[in-house]
């Protein structure tokens, strides 16, 4: 799999702090509406991420940095308190399924201790269709997670997961081929 492009943000801009709270806004409008009210949610996830396909379920405590760089596709699901760091983007599949308490996290921090506060970078992340990720799991900057795949709960996954792979464990490793 090909090596995703790094991008660099400079952290307490105007412009970073502005979409921001756009996204934050959207983010608690979301959250506090009524679990029922199924097409105000949808609505705000329309608005909040960059394109949604057909039925999007996200469970309550949704949380991102700024919602446009999230893509999903149809059928998509979130369980409960889902975190999306999308510093970059994350292009999700169609029928994808994450569990409760999974972070996805496109953005990180340079290890030098010098400004590490005043900047970051973000790696964008893929995760094909027809993809199960189980409950808290991680999912760190630049990873793809390739068609059909199982990451099972609880794991972190560091590395590319081919299709058609269950990983397990922290770091994940692959337990099988589907």
């Amino acid at each position: 799999m090909q090596k995703k492009k790094k991008i660099h943000y400079e952290r307490g801009t105007e412009e970073l702090r502005l979409k921001n709270i756009r996204a934050h806004k959207l983010v608690q409008e979301f959250n506090n509406s009524a679990v029922e009210d199924f097409l105000k949610r949808e609505e705000k996830i329309q608005q909040l991420f960059g394109s949604v396909g057909v039925n999007p379920s996200i469970e309550h405590n949704f949380h991102c940095d700024l919602g446009y760089n999230i893509h999903v596709g149809d059928h998509f699901y979130a369980g409960y308190n889902c975190t999306i760091l999308d510093m970059a983007e994350v292009r999700i599949g169609h029928n994808c399924m994450i569990g409760p308490n999974v972070g996805i996290y496109t953005a990180g921090h340079s290890i030098q201790p010098k400004d590490r506060n005043k900047s970051g970078y973000g790696i964008p992340i893929t995760i094909g269709n027809d993809v199960w990720i189980g409950g808290s799991c991680v999912i760190l900057p630049g990873v793809t997670i390739g068609d059909h795949s199982v990451v099972a709960a609880g794991s972190v996954v560091t590395k590319d997961v081919p299709a058609n792979t269950i990983v397990a464990g922290n770091p994940a490793k692959i337990l099988k081929k589907i």
